[in-house]
Formats: structure tokens, sequence, C-alpha cells
């Protein structure tokens, strides 16, 4: 990776393509929402792949932002975030606790933030 300044922030060169990052939203991505999408995707790929060892492969999940709570007088830092997922397909329910637990555990970014930020999960299967 290597990131470069722009007019209005920085681009990232990534394998995949460019990447605009800034701090106005008007031109990239602000940090935080990049934080946090590494959180919620992280999350849902792990989640995705406890589901298909467990023989219940989804047939699709949704992650939802439901809050993320910054603190201000700590430059704005992160401080909580709230992933709910809703799961479709033949899963159950029953064993959804242990999918979560397993989720939290096998996810990169969860861990690397988990005491950082109070990372809140939730979920819901259709």
């Amino acid at each position: 990776m290597k990131f470069s300044m722009n007019e209005n922030g920085f681009t990232g060169t990534l394998p995949f393509g460019e990447l605009l990052i800034s701090g106005n939203e008007e031109y990239g991505y602000r940090p935080y929402q990049l934080l946090v999408s590494s959180l919620a995707v992280c999350s849902g790929g792990v989640m995705r792949k406890v589901l298909e060892k467990m023989r219940m492969p989804a047939e699709d999940i949704q992650i939802e932002v439901k809050d993320v709570v910054r603190i201000e007088e700590e430059a704005s830092r992160v401080s909580k975030v709230h992933l709910h997922f809703t799961l479709k397909g033949d899963i159950d329910p029953a064993k959804m606790p242990r999918v979560m637990e397993l989720t939290r555990k096998n996810c990169s970014m969860v861990r690397t933030m988990e005491h950082s930020i109070e990372i809140n999960e939730t979920y819901e299967v259709l």
C-alpha cells in the first residue's frame, strides 16, 4: 500500500485500485468510515466461513452499523460500534451464539480493536 497527498486528502494505491481518503466526505472516504467498514466486513466474512463450516451456508448476510459513538474531547476517537447482522438461509438459531463467539474470536479487525473500542454485535435470522 502507498498513500500520496492530494488536494483534499490522500489517495491510496492498492492492488484492487485507488482509494480516496479525506476528512471531508465530499472528496473521499473518511478514516473513521474505513475503520468501521473494516470491523463490519471482516466480521461478515468470518461469519460466512463459520456458517459454511457448520454446514449452514448463508444465502445472504446484511450488516448494518446501527451506532458509532465518537468522543469529541479525545480527537473524535471512536469509542463504540454496534454491528447488526441480518442472516438469511437455513440457519439454526440455537447455534447462533456459537457462530457469534467464533466470528468475534477469528475476526482480525475485531481482535485488533477490541481493547480500544466497545464492539457490540447483534443478529437476526430471517
